[in-house]
């Protein structure tokens, strides 16, 4: 019975498309409307004498065509595959549990680090997806449903299906019950599909930075976040600040004396403005086009303090816009429990895209960002010491490609490679020698031992 069901899916009635009233046949495992005389569930028991339906809504069973209730208790883990619940006490020990669970077809797995289904070039948004289900206070305020079941949102409002989907998704990935050891994302991925109006598409590669800038973002206004600074738990969880300083530049072709004057200028002088932030964006230095004696290009490699340096406020960076060029400089004012960093792997020019294969050297483990605070606020930040717990890695050409991740599991200390449906153990330091695109960093509380990782 469990082999033929498979609740990945959108629940559409195979006949009439319609989301309404949907019943499973527990016997083949297709979806129905309707179970009154003439319904398409009520055809097909008596065309195939398949009698026992699933409500997919209600979730109660039903025979059919006799259409009587069955009240059976050996039914539950098929509803409980269909909408797994968890308790609070369930949700605390999770990061806690280093157990293995047997899927119905035999095959073990650890609850969160379950493969995703890639349908055809869905792996960009597969990746981030798995990324954010590792991220504990963001998984455990979706696990409960009670936590966002009742936010006010305006009649027709679409956005808010991301929200639901998104909380269907972290239930399949963490239930320790499931019928096989991986999970489709399809219901999620028409959510995005629909919510992002087609610039997100499930048959077209993506890029995983536009990806999760857009799917952060979305998340955290269907959950009521608006401009007016409400907080949502997508902003508790990633959002940190930074003071931008900008210096307009005069025009390089101006004649010095012409340049000196306008330096005067108020428009010339440098002006800060504090700004909010989900992710930090690093900049990689140029990849060299040197080859080495076996005519074989060599591969650049750049310490992380070395790309980190943008934000220690007092290095300048030039910027140009079509019109007129600028000098930043950034500094960081508050660190978010979980940084999220992504490499900017990708420029494009007028042509195409170009993709940056510089190797970024990083420790796994015990990044401290103090020196990248201003100093009044370092008196306030006691902790500002991170660990890596998620690494999305581009592979390929940059319009191509696929994507990985590396994932750390909290309850085993031990360290995941997924891609798509493909779960391998990874060793730490293997890590470090892909072409990582966007990392998730979990600060330390001091509760936590500092050796905590044995990486």
């Amino acid at each position: 019975l469990q082999s033929v069901l498979d609740f990945d899916f959108e629940k559409l009635c195979s006949i009439s498309l319609s989301h309404i009233n949907v019943y499973a046949c527990l016997v083949c495992g297709k979806y129905f409307q309707g179970r009154g005389l003439k319904s398409h569930a009520y055809i097909h028991s008596v065309q195939f004498s398949h009698h026992v339906f699933l409500n997919l809504h209600t979730l109660k069973f039903y025979c059919l065509p006799d259409n009587y209730e069955i009240i059976d208790s050996s039914l539950e883990d098929i509803t409980y595959v269909l909408k797994p619940t968890f308790t609070k006490q369930h949700i605390a020990n999770l990061d806690k549990q280093a157990k293995l669970s047997r899927a119905y077809d035999g095959t073990t797995y650890l609850p969160g680090i379950v493969g995703l289904n890639n349908i055809k070039a869905n792996d960009y948004a597969n990746a981030v997806l798995q990324a954010l289900s590792n991220v504990p206070p963001l998984r455990n305020y979706f696990l409960e449903e009670e936590n966002y079941k009742n936010i006010k949102r305006p009649p027709g409002d679409i956005m808010f299906l991301l929200v639901q989907r998104f909380g269907e998704l972290m239930r399949k990935l963490w239930n320790p019950r499931n019928f096989k050891a991986h999970v489709s994302p399809h219901e999620m991925l028409q959510a995005v599909v629909l919510c992002s109006k087609k610039n997100f598409q499930i048959t077209k590669q993506g890029d995983g930075v536009d990806f999760l800038s857009w799917f952060l973002n979305a998340l955290h206004s269907a959950l009521g976040g608006t401009k007016k600074k409400k907080k949502t738990i997508v902003t508790d969880v990633f959002q940190g600040s930074m003071r931008i300083f900008t210096k307009k530049l005069p025009h390089p072709d101006l004649p010095a004396e012409e340049k000196e004057q306008l330096l005067q200028n108020e428009e010339y002088q440098e002006k800060m403005v504090e700004s909010t932030f989900m992710y930090l964006t690093l900049d990689l230095p140029t990849a060299p086009l040197y080859k080495d004696e076996k005519e074989q290009l060599i591969i650049p490699q750049v310490p992380l303090f070395n790309i980190l340096a943008k934000f220690n406020g007092i290095t300048e960076k030039e910027y140009k816009t079509y019109k007129e060029n600028f000098l930043k400089r950034f500094q960081l004012t508050k660190l978010p429990p979980y940084l999220i960093f992504c490499i900017k792997r990708f420029t494009k020019n007028n042509f195409f895209v170009e993709k940056n294969p510089t190797i970024v050297n990083f420790p796994i483990t015990n990044v401290d960002l103090r020196e990248y605070l201003s100093e009044e606020v370092q008196a306030v930040h006691k902790n500002t010491t991170y660990d890596l717990i998620a690494n999305i890695v581009h592979d390929g050409k940059p319009a191509e490609g696929a994507y990985r991740i590396h994932v750390l599991h909290h309850g085993t200390g031990k360290w995941y490679e997924l891609q798509d449906l493909q779960v391998t153990d990874i060793l730490p330091q293997m890590i470090t020698l892909s072409e990582a695109y966007i990392q998730i960093w979990k600060r330390r509380d001091n509760k936590e031992e500092t050796n905590q990782q044995g990486a």
